[in-house]
């Protein structure tokens, strides 16, 4: 069993940057890909990002919403996974929830994704 927390969210000013953190319990961490995704009011989940367990493959969201704004990185020494999120907008507004241990399929389909955190929370101001 793996147990997710994340941290970092809250308020912040469109054009701010947040980094969300998603530190995981157990000693298998390392071998997890791990995935963000997020879900605004009224809207389903999505897809933001994943990185391989390897830490050499990350994919993002294919839209320009997230590309190039959003990076996902992992520290495994430390069981941690992070968003980095730079020039926030109104629409990234959402509860950020990060998710591990893929089990194949589609990499966006949270149904994929076994693990979960609780969510944090991520608001922009206009």
């Amino acid at each position: 069993q793996v147990q997710l927390v994340e941290s970092g969210g809250g308020l912040v000013q469109a054009g701010g940057s947040l980094r969300l953190s998603c530190t995981a319990s157990g000693r298998t961490f390392s071998s997890y890909d791990m995935g963000w995704f997020r879900q605004a009011p009224g809207k389903e989940r999505e897809f933001v990002g994943g990185i391989r367990w390897s830490g050499d493959n990350t994919d993002y969201l294919d839209s320009d919403s997230v590309k190039g704004r959003f990076t996902i990185s992992r520290e495994n020494a430390k069981n941690t996974v992070y968003l980095q999120m730079n020039s926030l907008k109104p629409e990234d507004t959402a509860v950020y929830y990060c998710a591990a241990d893929w089990r194949g399929g589609r990499w966006w389909n949270g149904d994929n994704w076994r693990y979960w955190g609780q969510g944090t929370q991520v608001t922009v101001s206009s």
